[in-house]
């Protein structure tokens, strides 16, 4: 009896090491394969933009294929649910935005839950924002955003509910009593195209969509919503030194995967994104494209994004916005 136990202990440990071994050598190996980044938003924004850079750079250093898929809808839950549904392999990311941390509280009976059902591995930028209206409008500064709101109906676009730039134009008319309505799109491309063609009047726009647009001349930028001047925009205020203190923010893109994805892997993806980042010429692309390059830790991230949720859970029960 006493052998019959004990070989069929034996047995049980032999069979155990080879799914041990097998996992372990997955995650040693990683990646051996084709890698999905799914962008929840149209091609062209500035999510898209920042995910490409990265993608490129994985793709050169790991010798592997990555495919930068757009999945856009419902403010990026669209894309984020298929991700969080995705296997915990380490071969599909989320493209994360503060739109995603916005949802928590916007959209609570969402179909995932981004703190059970992702895990942030990396931040790829900060963003910074800027209210532009096109070069013929009459509005050169945010005080005069101000005044014609109350005088004239305008238009503010985003790429839809929670996003950056509704965000921030919901903190702008919550500081200044200005009357502005909120268009929705389904992404910051379409938004801007709307601006451009004179269908709404302004947009809160991530500087990386706004930037090419301010410098060709078809846009005005009335500010930027960090703390000290762009180097990009060196004649363009801060929203404090445009009188209007109290909303400085910048937005951010980070890669997430599924939940249950091994740790080696998440710190993997951490380190070489934030290798990339820091490589000189990608510091110099991505600050010429108007984000802003930041490294940190797998911890750092989760405690980052931790912080934006609970921020803007208070912003948002603050100034009322709603999912509209």
């Amino acid at each position: 009896m006493k052998i019959t136990r004990h070989l069929l202990i034996a047995i049980a440990s032999v069979s155990m090491v080879p799914t041990h071994s097998t996992a372990l050598a997955q995650s040693v190996a990683y990646p051996r394969k084709l890698i999905r980044i799914i962008v929840p938003f149209p091609a062209g924004g500035a999510t898209d933009i920042m995910t490409r850079n990265i993608a490129q750079k994985l793709n050169e250093a790991w010798k592997q294929p990555v495919v930068v898929e757009n999945r856009a809808g419902a403010n990026g839950m669209i894309g984020a649910d298929a991700v969080a549904k995705s296997q915990t392999d380490g071969y599909t990311y989320l493209a994360a935005t503060i739109a995603h941390s916005a949802n928590v509280s916007l959209f609570p009976k969402a179909p995932y839950q981004l703190q059970r059902d992702l895990q942030p591995a990396a931040i790829m930028g900060l963003i910074p924002q800027v209210p532009v209206v096109r070069a013929d409008s009459a509005i050169q500064t945010l005080q005069d955003l101000v005044a014609v709101s109350k005088t004239k109906n305008l238009n503010g676009g985003s790429g839809g509910n929670g996003t950056a730039a509704h965000l921030g134009l919901e903190l702008f008319k919550s500081a200044t009593g200005a009357k502005i309505q909120h268009v929705p799109y389904k992404g910051g491309a379409p938004a801007m195209t709307d601006l451009l063609g004179g269908q709404i009047d302004v947009i809160f726009a991530q500087l990386p969509e706004g930037l090419p647009h301010v410098k060709s001349g078809r846009l005005r930028a009335l500010a930027v919503t960090s703390d000290m001047r762009h180097p990009l925009l060196p004649d363009v205020p801060t929203t404090a030194e445009a009188g209007i203190p109290g909303i400085e923010f910048t937005s951010w893109n980070a890669l997430m995967v599924p939940s249950g994805t091994p740790r080696d892997i998440v710190l993997k993806i951490n380190a070489e994104v934030s290798r990339i980042s820091g490589t000189p010429d990608m510091r110099t692309r991505i600050i010429e494209q108007g984000f802003q390059p930041v490294a940190m830790s797998v911890t750092d991230t989760e405690n980052f994004v931790k912080a934006d949720v609970e921020r803007w859970a208070k912003v948002i029960r603050d100034t009322g916005i709603k999912a509209d």
